[in-house]
């Protein structure tokens, strides 16, 4: 069982609670290890069980009837999965898969609707939250129809460096190619010209993003807009992050 509030800060959305509330739930949390690729709720499966990431990376993915699939966002210390829950949904419209390894708190869907029911505090987090995750879904598939592959793998990577705040990524050119629907030789010409500028140093299974300022030039405003949303709507997330 967690006793500390500092045990939930590597999770934004636990972090932000005040201590009435993480109290609550606390007791119904578990902290689990994720392994890249889990699958822990297909398309169209019954919700059992809701993922806080601190350290994972979870994508939720559209799948078409040839088997290709695209990312169209992700979760990671930010956020959570399963929201259909907390509007009354019983399943999920998409794959939620694990995009990299790491941990999450791993909580029952029926305990945390009951929470969200009765906690006027905690719904109103989730609910902007949701708003937030809905803007990056649409703009994910803005970005994917209008925006160069060069200017995708861009704000790809930033909100990839985001979700783990570090500026070095743990990542192959053929997982990124998987998430934006595209071809791997697509991604790999697109991240040589960034190598080439000084943007990125890239190597087999790794990513490190150099010139920071440099990249979010480059980058589509889709990533700006994704951002500036997550923080007019869910600022003490932001100081949870600059605090601890």
């Amino acid at each position: 069982m967690l006793t500390l509030q500092s045990d939930l800060h590597g999770n934004h959305l636990l972090g932000a609670l005040p201590p009435h509330e993480w109290q609550a739930l606390t007791p119904h949390l578990e902290l689990v290890h994720l392994r890249t690729e889990q699958l822990l709720c297909d398309a169209a499966q019954r919700i059992h069980h809701v993922y806080f990431p601190t350290t994972a990376i979870i994508s939720m993915l559209l799948t078409m009837e040839d088997g290709s699939s695209v990312e169209v966002a992700a979760v990671g210390r930010e956020g959570m999965t399963g929201v259909p829950i907390l509007t009354g949904g019983e399943t999920m419209p998409n794959r939620v898969q694990v995009q990299c390894a790491g941990f999450a708190y791993r909580m029952s869907a029926q305990c945390l609707r009951q929470h969200f029911e009765r906690s006027d505090l905690l719904r109103r987090l989730l609910l902007l939250y949701m708003h937030a995750l809905l803007t990056q879904v649409a703009q994910t598939a803005a970005c994917n129809r209008h925006h160069s592959l060069s200017r995708q793998l861009c704000r790809w990577l930033l909100l990839e460096s985001d979700r783990v705040a570090s500026s070095d990524l743990i990542v192959t050119q053929q997982l990124i190619a998987d998430m934006l629907g595209v071809r791997r030789e697509g991604v790999t010409e697109a991240a040589g010209k960034l190598h080439h500028e000084g943007l990125i140093c890239h190597s087999r299974g790794h990513i490190r993003i150099v010139d920071r300022d440099g990249l979010e030039a480059r980058a589509c405003e889709c990533y700006r807009l994704v951002r500036r949303e997550f923080d007019r709507l869910l600022p003490r997330l932001r100081q949870a992050e600059v605090v601890h």
